[in-house]
């Protein structure tokens, strides 16, 4: 049967029907009166969105166009600053703040484990000539499935007074708390095709007030990027170039979607989720891949022994139309990952958690009785 895939990946995620049905209007002017009423109301979801009164900057790119930003904004050529590395996006922040000429000192843990909050505290408690301009981040690491302790690590780089914080939360904002002004972050970056439930093509900056202040004196190279431009355009309720127009119909649609439900019931479900994920996984006799008690609430990285985790993917894929996200790099063929972010409820985790049962029983590679994966998921939900 066709058209009956179901995403089970961390992005894109799957997109609520009357999201979709937005994105079908036809485009408005960007420049109307009509699109910057709309702008000004995303704006303001936006900000609740990230628990901020700061500002929140739209661009028409992905999560990397976010976090590059983030960087180009607020850093100089030659600046010191540590990157945290423990997965794919890590890796790729480090490469970023290379390519830009910043002088990078990496925090490194093992693809699957947290980095460690003390690495960066003794970092930077050892920077008596506060050297050290910045702390870039990933919070939710994709590629692997680990939450890092961000408010432990935010709040070492606020003792430090000097450096700012940078984070990648493009699969953690929507899925778990993170009180940008309570917590006192300087820059976070998000993508719509995470827990926004919208399409890829939007994403976020939110900037604080320190983050700006380390604008005034960066002088990396940026057109499109210079969140100075995006500034001066939101407090006009526009856009500085050519926005993707129906994703602004998706993302008004989505917010407004998403404060009905409300922030705690939003991170209740994800958590919940979580659970009812790793309990089934385990419980069917499979091996998670992240440390115990760091798993994203957006996503769970299964371990599979005897077996290459791409045969999973594949039987699930062709006999439930599933669709689950392998393993990167080093990890192909290792790993499988489950996303249950965003636009996900409890149907769709008994589904995976069955089709998985079922999927590793065809092949011969199911440990435990049928069925005790599934038991195990329900009776989390149920609770």
């Amino acid at each position: 049967m066709q058209d009956k895939l179901n995403l089970m990946i961390p992005g894109p995620t799957p997109v609520p029907e009357n999201v979709l049905s937005c994105m079908s209007k036809h485009p408005i002017g960007h420049r109307s009166g009509e699109f910057q009423e709309i702008v000004q109301k995303t704006t303001k979801q936006l900000q609740w969105l990230h628990q901020t009164t700061a500002d929140v900057l739209t661009i028409t790119g992905s999560g990397t166009a976010a976090m590059e930003a983030g960087i180009i904004n607020t850093l100089s050529k030659g600046d010191q600053v540590i990157c945290g590395d423990n997965g794919k996006f890590g890796e790729r922040w480090v490469k970023v703040a290379k390519a830009y000429g910043l002088n990078v000192k990496v925090v490194k843990s093992d693809w699957g484990q947290p980095l460690d909050p003390n690495e960066f505290k003794m970092i930077l408690e050892e920077d008596t000539e506060k050297k050290i301009k910045a702390v870039i981040l990933t919070h939710s690491e994709t590629s692997t499935g680990v939450i890092n302790d961000l408010k432990e690590i935010n709040s070492a780089v606020k003792s430090h007074s000097r450096a700012i914080t940078i984070a990648d939360c493009v699969t953690s904002l929507g899925a778990c708390n993170i009180p940008m002004d309570e917590w006192g972050i300087d820059v976070i970056a998000s993508g719509s095709q995470k827990g926004y439930m919208i399409p890829p093509g939007l994403s976020f900056v939110a900037m604080s007030k320190r983050a700006w202040e380390a604008n005034a004196s960066s002088d990396l190279p940026k057109f499109y990027l210079d969140l100075k431009q995006y500034l001066k355009a939101i407090n006009k309720n526009s856009n500085p170039f050519t926005p993707a127009i129906n994703l602004y119909f998706a993302l008004e649609a989505s917010l407004t979607m998403m404060q009905k439900e409300g922030l705690n019931n939003i991170f209740t479900r994800h958590a919940r989720h979580q659970k009812a994920t790793q309990e089934g996984i385990k419980a069917m006799g499979l091996k998670l891949f992240t440390k115990e008690g760091y798993g994203s609430p957006a996503i769970t990285a299964v371990q599979p022994e005897h077996v290459d985790a791409e045969t999973i993917r594949k039987s699930i894929k062709n006999d439930f139309d599933i669709l689950l996200a392998g393993g990167q790099d080093h990890l192909k063929g290792k790993i499988f990952r489950i996303g249950h972010l965003g636009f996900v409820n409890d149907r769709d985790i008994i589904s995976v958690i069955s089709a998985l049962e079922c999927s590793l029983d065809k092949i011969g590679k199911l440990k435990a009785p049928i069925g005790k994966g599934l038991a195990k998921s329900i009776s989390v939900l149920n609770n």
